[in-house]
């Protein structure tokens, strides 16, 4: 049953441009995608590892800026500056890494906070390099090149989807394989003793920042897929706000969990879009509230967690 369930989601997601007729509607599904990439990196942290990181925004902005500097300044293809995002935001989770994961709690918080502020306010004062709150307009759609083989080009919303889940479905395999891997173990045993993990030999500090790493790699990636969708990066990306929505998707969700992140972003994504279409803009924010305070009263562990405890019940009294 449960083969029979991911296959026919997988072929929802494969043919949904087909039966998802109205643009606007494409755009919601591929901004669903890309926050899903986002909440997938935070979940290593906050659900796997129980690190809560409130300045994730920052390496997903990285992302945005390598890609469009890139291809603006230096005339990168799309797909050279999606991996060269990756790498730098990769490399900037390391060395945050290294500093703030010997720190624990409210403090680590903290750095984690005062990290992505220094970044707003360089994307801010930097006008040179990233022309400052005016923000880089123009970024080209993303290409993938290969001179006398290849020249794709994905200007159209159906074909920027497939991008966003091919890269979605990446993240998704990278975190599974880590999880079911030696290197979860570890994650999780850091999650729930430190001290006892510790004792009997988990180096804390390097799978801390390896999770770092690998968590602010994705969030690169999701940066550039941001980019060169919206065509335009501005100091905007850092914002405390992205931070916090990836929060509520992964804890929503089901933090530690695999599909709790990805359930968190398609239902938190297309909430504010049904409510914008419901009802006017003074009650938008305010149902919003309401409804996150009732998920969390009624659904603490999340929504796929609730779900699934539903469904074994079910079976089991059968």
């Amino acid at each position: 049953m449960k083969r029979i369930g991911l296959g026919l989601l997988g072929l929802l997601l494969l043919t949904a441009p087909a039966w998802v007729w109205n643009p606007y509607y494409v755009h919601i599904l591929i901004m669903a995608g890309i926050f899903a990439i986002l909440a997938l990196s935070l979940n290593l942290l906050l659900g796997y590892t129980g690190q809560l990181s409130l300045g994730h925004a920052a390496f997903f902005g990285i992302g945005a800026y390598t890609s469009a500097l890139l291809a603006l300044r230096l005339n990168w293809p799309g797909w050279a500056g999606l991996v060269a995002a990756v790498v730098l935001a990769g490399i900037a989770g390391y060395g945050i890494g290294k500093i703030s994961l010997k720190l624990r709690g409210a403090y680590f918080v903290l750095v984690t906070i005062s990290f992505a502020g220094v970044i707003y306010l360089v994307s801010v004062n930097w006008m040179e390099l990233t022309n400052g709150p005016l923000g880089l307009p123009g970024v080209p759609p993303l290409e993938v090149t290969i001179p006398g083989l290849l020249n794709l080009s994905f200007r159209s919303k159906p074909a920027y989807y497939y991008v966003v889940l091919t890269v979605a479905a990446g993240a998704y395999f990278v975190c599974s394989r880590l999880v079911h891997s030696r290197i979860g173990r570890a994650f999780i045993a850091l999650r729930e003793n430190e001290a006892l993990a510790e004792s009997v030999g988990i180096n804390v500090t390097r799978y801390l920042v390896l999770a770092a790493v690998v968590s602010a790699a994705m969030a690169g990636a999701a940066g550039s897929l941001y980019a060169h969708y919206t065509r335009f990066v501005s100091p905007e990306v850092f914002l405390f706000t992205y931070t916090i929505t990836m929060v509520i998707m992964v804890v929503g969700g089901g933090k530690g969990t695999l599909a709790g992140p990805v359930v968190g972003a398609v239902l938190f994504t297309a909430l504010p879009e049904a409510l914008r279409e419901a009802t006017s803009w003074q009650w938008q924010m305010l149902l919003y509230g309401v409804l996150l305070i009732l998920t969390v009263f009624f659904l603490p562990k999340g929504v796929v967690p609730a779900l699934t405890t539903w469904l074994e019940a079910r079976q089991g009294s059968r």
